[in-house]
């Protein structure tokens, strides 16, 4: 029996087929032909899990890998979240305020979730397969890298000291001397690793793209066109924002670092050829996507509270 209900969405739906030119009844044959629609079909759940490729038979190595195509998962969400607040046709309070609430989120799962990988895995089995991983490296994560242009405004993910020389150059120039870059120079020599190589390679153009677009609605920039009393608002949302995300996580990956690297009396070198010992630190890095809402003491000891305090 057709109700009356139904009979008003078989109009609306006849409606929006013969908009686009379509025949609705075709549509209708589908729907009967078609199966139902599964859990495991709609989430690519066999793709998924047939994903992982170890390059050794050490077991750990599993983890190693899972562990990290769930923290890129993590890292997509956090842009989808981002794109939604800097993109927005009419930015609110309240979309500001959800978004970033969902990639501190985000982040604070990811944070809490490390030390799953580094209790999940056996320091001796880590010490084997990472040498079959060579030149690979973490630092490659090019949608984490795409996560900080899209927070700030290019110049602040320069180290400071080189800031006042960029003063006037376009992105490409500001780009070239972004801070992550001096993190993948071979020790002795100061000349790019093949990790960094590959990375620029592969990801420099998208990254290139990424500041033109996010140029004039990143993160800060769309705080800024906030009205104050919204500012007020969203201000400790985006404090625990710039934590998460440039001290606890970058933290967390050096307690990792000194877990699994750290040896008397010369540190094992990473994968990627990377200076870790004087990279991963905040610290050392100081690189604050909102300056403007932290005070000058804040700013003078960024990361070390945080540092000391692990």
């Amino acid at each position: 029996m057709v109700t009356t209900e139904i009979a008003e969405k078989i109009q609306q739906l006849e409606e929006k087929y013969a908009a686009m030119g379509q025949n609705l009844s075709s549509y209708l044959d589908g729907l009967l032909y078609a199966d139902y629609l599964t859990y495991w079909d709609y989430i690519q759940l066999d793709v998924l899990l047939n994903l992982q490729h170890p390059r050794t038979p050490f077991p750990d190595e599993s983890i190693f890998i899972m562990y990290h195509q769930i923290t890129e998962l993590y890292f997509k969400l956090s842009l989808k979240a981002i794109e939604q607040v800097c993109h927005a046709p009419e930015l609110t309070v309240e979309i500001f305020k959800t978004q970033v609430k969902r990639v501190n989120n985000y982040f604070k799962s990811l944070i809490s979730s490390f030390e799953i990988m580094v209790d999940g895995m056996e320091k001796e089995q880590f010490l084997k397969f990472r040498m079959a991983l060579l030149p690979a490296s973490g630092f490659q994560s090019g949608q984490f890298r795409m996560i900080e242009i899209c927070s700030t405004s290019l110049p602040n993910l320069v180290y400071e000291a080189q800031r006042e020389e960029l003063k006037g150059k376009g992105l490409k120039e500001t780009l070239d001397q972004i801070y992550w870059r001096s993190g993948a120079t071979e020790l002795a020599t100061g000349k790019k690793t093949l990790t960094l190589r590959q990375f620029e390679l592969k990801y420099m153009e998208t990254f290139l793209k990424t500041a033109q677009q996010y140029e004039v609605n990143n993160m800060q920039l769309r705080y800024q066109q906030l009205m104050p009393e919204e500012q007020q608002e969203v201000k400790p949302l985006l404090r625990e924002y710039d934590m998460n995300i440039n001290v606890r996580w970058p933290l967390m990956h050096y307690k990792s670092a000194v877990r699994y690297l750290h040896k008397k009396p010369e540190d094992i070198a990473a994968t990627g050829g990377t200076n870790w010992q004087q990279f991963l630190p905040p610290k050392n890095k100081r690189i604050v996507f909102f300056p403007e809402l932290w005070t000058e003491e804040e700013l003078n000891n960024w990361g070390k509270v945080a540092m000391e305090e692990e």
